[in-house]
Parts: C-alpha cells; structure tokens; sequence
C-alpha cells in the first residue's frame, strides 16, 4: 500500500460557478480546517438547478474513470479521507463506487463519508436505478449521512414510530454494516417528540410540536463485530425560516472533518452495563458540525434580512412561477455566507454548542416490556 496523506481528502460532488452547494459549499471549510482536498467535479453548473435557470454539464461515467485513473497513474490517489455527494445518474455513481472500493482495498483505514443524495421530502432527485447501486456502496462507508426520506428508501422502512425508527437504523447497521449513520434536520413530529427523554427534547412547555420549529439530528455508532445495539445520541435544533441550499453538503463536510476513529480496533471496544462505549468520536463531530453549520446559516439569515425589500422575500412557489426573477433574487440572498463566516468554521465565535446527547432507551421495545 502506497504511503497515504493523512490530511488529504479526495471530494467527489457537484460543482457550480455561483453559489455555494455540493463542493463548493464542502471544499472550503475542509480547507480552512487545513485540509488538503482534491476535488473531483460530478457536474458543472452555473448555479444550482433551484433557481429554474442553469446551464453546463455532466460528467459521465467514462469522464469520471478518465479523471481516476490518471490520478492513480500520477500517484494522485492518496487521500486519508473520501467525500461522497451528488452524482449523476447509475452509470456515474457506479464508476465513483469501483473507486470507493478500490480506495479501501487499498487503505483499510479510509474514512469514507458517504452522502447517499436520492431526494427529499418525498421527493427523488434521481433515477430509481441509482438506489441499488448507493446499498452496495454502504458496507464500504464508515459514516453515512443521508436525511430522513433517503434512510427509508434505503432500509425499504416507513418510519413512523420507535420500532420502525429502531428497524431502519438496524437495517443500516446490521444488514448493510455501517459502523456509523447520521440523519440530520428530521421534523420533530410529535410522535417522534414524545419518544425523546427529557434531556434531549428542546422544552417542556412545547405545546403544538410541529409549529414550536424543532428539527432533530441522531447519531448512531455501532462497533464492528459485537452484538449489542449501537449507541444512540440525539439533539434538537430550532428551525431557521426560510429556504437554504447546500446545508447538507456543508454538514457533511463539517462531520467529516471532525470524526476522529478510535485509535483501537473495533473488536475491543469497551462494554458498560452492556452497552458498548461510543469509542468512536462520532457524537462529538457531529455535534460539532451541527453547532457550526447551525451558527452559518444563522448568520446568512440575519444577513439576508439587512438585504433590500425586493431581495428580502419568502418562498411562495407560486409567485416564483410567476416571476421567475423573483425565485433568483429570493435565493441569491440566501446562500451560504461560508467567506464571511471563517472565524465559525475554525470554531471561534460560537455563542452556543450544540451537543447531542445520549438516548440511552433508544434501544427498549415497549412489546416486550415486563408489566
């Protein structure tokens, strides 16, 4: 095995000339955070494809492969980490997972993240064929960090209570062996807010759940090889209004930067009271990237507000159908203020931390409770 760079990160996502998601919006932070990161773009957008107009291009499968295999001829391909995003389509997405397995063949010890981006909010962002191929690219991530729609096209699970919750992340962990999953900004229904224990839930004195503007983040880290459950840690975050692009992406970034793997093999993790030890440092980066990523969007919002009358405007989808100047200015004022907010990425100027916390009942099944 070739000598690797430990602070070098290969990124394989979008790209687009104006604004800031896919690596546009990861890249940078990486980099503040002093990262070396060789950036490998899966499409070239002039912006991205919310603001109704866009132009550019694709990569292929063979454009990708072309891209890959000159790196590794050139003594390219030493990342100590992989980033994953938005790729275009099966053929695509295929050619970047021979990579991702070709990489860890290479080096066991790559940290690999895997966004799986297949849609939101019900809605898919790509082919149906693409799905396949993100389940057999699980086994090799060490963290995934899809969202809430995307975990239950991947576990084939409608969550909607704790045991199809508890089944979705078993699926995750069991059944396709990721060590770690993260699924951020989850609605906090209110059944999801009645499972929560005390000190994860934002305030007692919520009354109407869903209109109190709560998002959820849970973070599940199970150590290879052992049979107990994962350890669960969850934390409640206030909802910003309005719309934001590349939020997941910046996320994901932030996760990545700050996981730190244990520094002893899986098999020895440590078991308390039955529980294995979270050796892995994963509630500790995600708490990280969510104060941080928390704190960014904070300030594009109070930035946003300082804008003039007709580029401070609300989502209205019809008005943008409209008035389609009207959807560019409304979003040109809201991406992401990643230049004006580097004192953020590097972790100063945090009012407040965001630390998840330890769901330890995560695990109960009420059907087997003893009366």
């Amino acid at each position: 095995m070739s000598e690797q760079d430990l602070g070098r990160v290969l990124s394989v996502q979008s790209h687009v000339s104006f604004g800031y998601v896919g690596g546009k919006a990861a890249v940078f932070p990486l980099q503040v955070l002093g990262f070396d990161v060789d950036v490998v773009n899966t499409v070239n957008f002039s912006n991205h494809s919310g603001y109704g107009r866009f132009g550019g291009t694709r990569a292929n499968a063979a454009d990708l492969r072309s891209l890959f295999t000159a790196m590794e001829e050139n003594g390219f391909l030493r990342p100590s980490r992989l980033l994953t995003g938005y790729i275009p389509g099966a053929e695509a997405l295929t050619a970047v997972a021979e990579l991702a397995k070709r990489l860890h063949e290479q080096n066991p010890e790559l940290i690999y993240l895997l966004d799986p981006v297949i849609g939101d909010s019900g809605k898919m962002y790509v082919a149906p064929d693409v799905v396949p191929i993100y389940r057999s690219l699980l086994p090799w991530a060490t963290v995934i960090t899809p969202n809430w729609f995307e975990v239950e096209i991947l576990t084939h699970t409608k969550i909607t209570d704790r045991a199809s919750l508890q089944k979705a992340l078993e699926t995750l962990h069991e059944t396709h062996s990721v060590p770690n999953v993260v699924i951020s900004s989850i609605p906090l229904k209110p059944w999801l807010f009645d499972l929560l224990p005390q000190n994860i839930r934002p305030h007692d004195t919520v009354k109407d759940v869903e209109a109190s503007g709560f998002l959820l983040c849970i973070a599940s880290s199970r150590a290879q090889n052992l049979p107990s459950p994962s350890v669960v840690h969850a934390g409640c975050v206030p909802l910003i209004p309005g719309y934001f692009s590349g939020v997941g992406d910046l996320f994901s970034a932030f996760t990545l930067a700050h996981f730190n793997p244990p520094t002893l093999p899986s098999s020895s993790a440590s078991s308390v009271n039955g529980r294995i030890e979270n050796t892995t440092g994963l509630a500790e980066a995600v708490s990280l990237a969510l104060t941080k990523t928390h704190a960014i969007l904070q300030r594009t919002h109070t930035h946003s507000l300082s804008l003039p009358p007709d580029e401070r405007l609300g989502t209205d989808d019809e008005r943008d159908a409209e008035d389609p100047e009207r959807r560019i200015r409304r979003m040109r004022g809201r991406e992401l203020r990643l230049i004006q907010s580097q004192d953020i990425i590097r972790g100063e100027g945090l009012v407040e931390m965001r630390t998840l916390q330890e769901w330890e009942d995560f695990w109960v099944r009420p059907d087997l409770a003893i009366p």
